[in-house]
């Protein structure tokens, strides 16, 4: 007889628009029992709860005593990350953080500090990695199809109105939102770039809010980008451009064949009120010998999403990924280390457009208090 499969009892924390997808997540999936969630707010908090069927707590320590939690979906605002993983970690239980991992480099080290102290792993969404064309797109790079990458770059042009940055009373500004396009909308496009591409060197970026006169934060940012196995990229987002949105990604080798995908396309995103409109597909495929492929791909990539919820599938992907992982003792695909590159990346960029200057890898935590650049006077 097949041994029953072990369940790991799931709870969330912070009940806002993006946790109903990681509700959707655990309910679904073979290896959650998805028991709990936790709000500053108890009210928002039984809410939610009642919509899955799970308790409300109003104070995280009590919930994960009473309900016995063994993972933790982080789920508040990035600025406030630290707190409940630290708390979490140190009582014994995994986290998977929402994107980005935190608005510093001091919170991500704080983190990775007390996963370490406590034996507990973490990870980070990143959805996008488990798009069937970036899949392909990094078994092609692994399996040496373009050479070592050469040259790559990332593009994300969207819209954010007055209306979304309203939304909720933490967006568009420094403290509580830790940033604007780099920190909220582009930590995927970010985290595709270095995995595809490999380790940073150094980053010159400049940033800038061309039309949003309502926030505090950036609408966009440039950066050329120097990597240490010779490799140079560049990188284009902003919040500045509408309708809708639009993201690539290519990455070319030394061989002279280039892939690439469209992971971003339609109506901008917005978690909990929109859904993602037009499918991922590679765009890009020059290959020797694997050419052809190319128009088959998109048609069966459009074709399964079409049959999809793209907007949970793939964060559910992911979460099935971590509980596994917990379950076979080995480390998820998107690690804690692997979210903490994503920061050290936009860091560099708010440091290099505050210095006018490259800045050189590895980033430790900055001391000042200008957030590393943002709050510049």
């Amino acid at each position: 007889m097949k041994p029953k499969q072990k369940k790991i009892r799931t709870a969330i924390v912070g009940p806002g628009k993006v946790a109903h997808l990681h509700a959707q997540g655990l309910v679904e999936s073979s290896n959650s029992d998805f028991v709990a969630v936790c709000g500053r707010t108890l009210s928002k908090a039984e809410a939610f709860a009642s919509q899955y069927g799970v308790k409300a707590y109003g104070d995280l320590e009590q919930m994960i005593k009473h309900e016995k939690v063994e993972a933790l979906l982080v789920c508040t605002p990035h600025p406030y990350h630290r707190d409940p993983v630290v708390t979490a970690a140190r009582l014994g239980v995994h986290c998977l953080i929402e994107k980005p991992m935190a608005s510093t480099l001091e919170d991500c080290d704080a983190m990775l500090e007390a996963a370490k102290e406590n034996r507990v792993t973490l990870g980070v969404i990143s959805q996008r990695r488990f798009y069937e064309p970036v899949q392909r797109m990094r078994k092609a790079i692994d399996d040496g199809k373009i050479g070592q990458p050469a040259l790559g770059h990332i593009i994300m042009l969207g819209w954010r109105d007055e209306a979304y940055y309203s939304s909720d009373p933490w967006r568009g500004k420094w403290e509580t939102e830790g940033g604007g396009v780099l920190v909220n909308q582009a930590p995927h496009q970010l985290d595709l770039f270095q995995w595809l591409m490999g380790d940073i060197e150094q980053v010159y970026a400049v940033i800038r809010n061309l039309n949003h006169p309502y926030i505090e934060v950036e609408d966009t940012a440039v950066a050329v980008v120097q990597f240490k196995g010779g490799a140079v990229g560049n990188i284009i987002l902003s919040n500045s451009q509408k309708p809708g949105i639009y993201g690539k990604i290519h990455i070319h080798g030394r061989n002279g064949a280039s892939v690439g995908a469209q992971t971003e396309g339609g109506a901008m995103f917005i978690a909990g009120q929109s859904s993602v409109l037009k499918p991922p597909v590679n765009d890009i495929w020059t290959v020797p010998g694997e050419e052809s492929l190319l128009e088959n791909w998109k048609k069966d990539d459009s074709a399964f999403f079409n049959r999809i919820d793209a907007a949970s599938y793939y964060i559910g992907l992911q979460i099935d990924d971590f509980l596994k992982a917990l379950v076979d003792g080995r480390q998820p695909l998107v690690t804690g280390e692997e979210g903490r590159k994503t920061v050290e990346l936009f860091t560099a960029i708010y440091r290099s457009n505050r210095d006018n200057a490259p800045v050189r890898f590895p980033l430790k935590p900055d001391t000042g208090n200008d957030m590393d650049g943002r709050i510049t006077g």
